[in-house]
């Protein structure tokens, strides 16, 4: 499949309209009392950049998982803007996605892994739950063993880095359980046995739907105490108040720049159009780009 290629014009032009989902994104929240938290590459950039970071292509924030919960639930309460859909897998809809995604249907973007899908292709928010870490080190074991259920089950696919046993493992497990609905039954269980921990009952908090790699740290719950906010493109956004500690745990110095070789974006895009609004369905390639 031929990718788009993100020239930095592109990139620029990309990372502005994102913007509008951003800023709908946090007057929904605060109109309903919902806590977010700006992070990854947007946090950085933001401290660094006072935006995006130059070759970042995509926005990703975090909320406290009864928040995340609430979000679902309040935005098919109230939105009536078509514009912006929120996705998030159910017995409705296939995402791929582990997470919940906005989306901005104005425009066309077509990730390569998700050509198959029947999905809106927009211009995509990723949004993120922030759940407690159980003190006791069992549980937290099975709270990762969990992940990886809800994981396997709901995207229905073996990451690509995942071999050996894992990947063996998770195989075997998807040639067992073929169908949709009993796939469905499992990672729905699996999801309330992550999540069902308290912040107030334990200390730490943990990144279980970000994939493999950040799902194991585990942060201390303070950082999460208060929420600061900071500029990003011109913008007040908010942040977790512990943000230094937070991203030097996960960055180190977080303020010096990655290797050339890591300064790309991270996203395969299959198709993209900003002069049409997005398409739902397959994605098929032909003479007109889709």
């Amino acid at each position: 499949m031929e990718l788009v290629e993100l020239t930095s014009e592109l990139l620029r032009e990309l990372q502005l309209k994102q913007m509008d989902m951003l800023v709908y994104f946090r007057d929904f929240c605060e109109r309903n009392d919902l806590t977010f938290y700006l992070i990854g590459g947007c946090l950085i950039g933001a401290l660094r950049n006072g935006g995006f970071v130059p070759w970042d292509d995509d926005i990703d924030v975090m909320l406290p998982r009864p928040d995340y919960e609430r979000l679902c639930k309040l935005w098919k309460e109230q939105e009536t803007n078509e514009r912006f859909e929120l996705l998030r897998t159910d017995e409705k809809i296939f995402t791929g996605n582990i997470f919940t995604t906005l989306t901005d249907k104005k425009y066309t973007l077509v990730k390569a892994n998700q050509t198959e899908y029947d999905i809106p292709h927009g211009l995509v928010l990723d949004i993120f739950p922030l759940d407690a870490a159980p003190n006791n080190p069992v549980k937290r074991k099975m709270q990762l063993f969990w992940t990886l259920i809800y994981s396997l089950f709901l995207a229905q696919i073996v990451p690509e880095n995942h071999g050996g046993i894992i990947g063996l493992g998770s195989r075997m497990l998807l040639g067992v359980f073929r169908g949709d609905k009993i796939r469905r039954k499992i990672w729905q269980f699996a999801e309330k046995q992550i999540s069902k921990y308290s912040f107030e009952d334990n200390d730490y908090v943990t990144e279980l739907c970000s994939g493999p790699k950040w799902m194991i740290p585990k942060y201390p719950k303070e950082i999460y105490n208060g929420v600061t906010y900071i500029s990003f493109e011109g913008e007040r956004m908010p942040c977790m108040s512990g943000y230094k500690k937070y991203l030097t745990m996960i960055f180190g110095d977080y303020m010096q720049l990655p290797p050339k070789n890591e300064q790309i974006p991270h996203h395969e895009i299959a198709y993209l159009n900003f002069n049409e609004p997005a398409f739902k369905g397959k994605y098929i390639r032909n003479e007109q780009g889709k």
